[in-house]
């Protein structure tokens, strides 16, 4: 299934500010919240839907990936179903309320966060492993057709002697004596306007709600260790330079079987020995001799797929371009493919023997071989639009 734009799955144009972004999803979010929509999926779909697009614009760095290569941007083609952009793939509400507690009235998940539609209930922490940044480099024909790439990470991995809860066997936990399970405690401050109450995050359990009678032997009591592991990578075809894309779930782990981060693919672009990309144009700079581009002929060209022959046609001048249309590159977003552009330049003898110089003097007397003006104001014109 496509994915829809963001922008209009909140409801707000592509200019809007980062508070109006943040009411918007709010707005959403109570329309569509569970308990308010008891048992409707369609609406916890499209509560879903509203979280990912406000995870995506209320972060300055993915926004601006995203209004330059859309969904592709944050990984894979748009609606493909890949490896990135996985937010809503297997998120429970609990991950969204603990990832955006700031939008729900604080850590609660209920719906009394929004102000009085229910009794909501306090949300204990939930830790979230980092995320992790690597690079790859590509090749043109790498970036044509979409690649799969294997990194070994060296990260945080959830300990397999306790399985994450950091606690020894037959141990587990029990409820924080501290703030009872609640995750936060409640200060009381004499002001001069009067008592403030304030909610802090429990000092004790660290805002869990429960602490670990004994903890684990290999992890320390944190549920992960430092190891490796290996992570394939699906590619989408058309990147670019500069794009950075995300894989969810595949970066550090989080204590305590808390969320994984993510990991972040920045694409690099190897260069080609042939040919230069010009956003999803390719461009390749032949250089013909004087007689192939008099008389004409057929010449080979490289291209993404391997070389190919093209026609020459008797008379071309330096400057001519020829187009060979879909041999560039795919659009990120599948919006086609772009072309092969061969600019042609023609090759001037730089010393001549004796023999030749004669010859080169005798077309020089020759009447076809004197200047054309309407040539020159072809070759120049195109010269000048250089500079326009």
């Amino acid at each position: 299934m496509e994915k829809r734009d963001y922008y209009e799955v909140l409801g707000v144009a592509k200019t809007a500010s980062a508070e109006e972004i943040k009411k918007a999803y709010r707005k959403k979010a109570i329309q569509y919240h569970p308990d308010r929509n008891p048992g409707d999926k369609e609406a916890e779909g499209k509560f879903k839907e509203a979280a990912e697009a406000y995870e995506v614009l209320s972060n300055p760095d993915k926004r601006a990936r995203y209004d330059q290569f859309g969904h592709a941007g944050l990984g894979g083609a748009a609606g493909n179903g890949g490896p990135f952009g996985g937010f809503g793939e297997g998120m429970s509400m609990d991950d969204i309320f603990s990832m955006f507690g700031d939008i729900f009235g604080g850590r609660g998940g209920g719906f009394g966060g929004f102000g009085g539609f229910g009794g909501g209930t306090q949300q204990q922490r939930r830790f979230r492993g980092s995320d992790l940044r690597v690079k790859v480099k590509l090749t043109l024909k790498e970036i044509a057709t979409g690649v799969e790439k294997k990194f070994k990470l060296k990260k945080y991995v959830t300990c397999e002697h306790c399985h994450g809860t950091g606690a020894e066997e037959g141990s587990g936990s029990e409820t924080c004596p501290t703030c009872k399970g609640t995750g936060s405690v409640v200060r009381n401050q004499q002001t001069i306007l009067g008592t403030m109450q304030t909610r802090t995050t429990c000092p004790t359990c660290g805002g869990e709600g429960r602490i670990i009678k004994k903890k684990c032997s290999h992890c320390a009591g944190e549920g992960i260790v430092y190891g490796e592991e290996v992570v394939t990578v699906k590619i989408p075809k058309g990147v670019a330079e500069g794009m950075q894309l995300s894989m969810s779930g595949k970066g550090n782990a989080g204590k305590h079987n808390g969320m994984a981060g993510d990991l972040l693919i920045l694409v690099e672009e190897e260069p080609d020995k042939d040919l230069i990309r010009d956003e999803n144009d390719l461009i390749y700079n032949l250089l013909l001799g004087f007689p192939t581009a008099a008389l004409g002929g057929t010449v080979e060209i490289p291209t993404i797929d391997g070389r190919v022959k093209v026609k020459i046609d008797p008379g071309t001048q330096p400057g001519k371009v020829l187009r060979l249309r879909g041999k560039g590159l795919p659009n990120v977003n599948g919006y086609g493919t772009g072309d092969l552009l061969v600019n042609i330049s023609v090759y001037v003898p730089e010393a001549l023997t004796k023999e030749e110089r004669k010859l080169v003097e005798e077309m020089d007397a020759a009447e076809h071989f004197k200047p054309n003006m309407s040539i020159k104001e072809k070759i120049f014109h195109k010269f000048r639009s250089l500079f326009d």
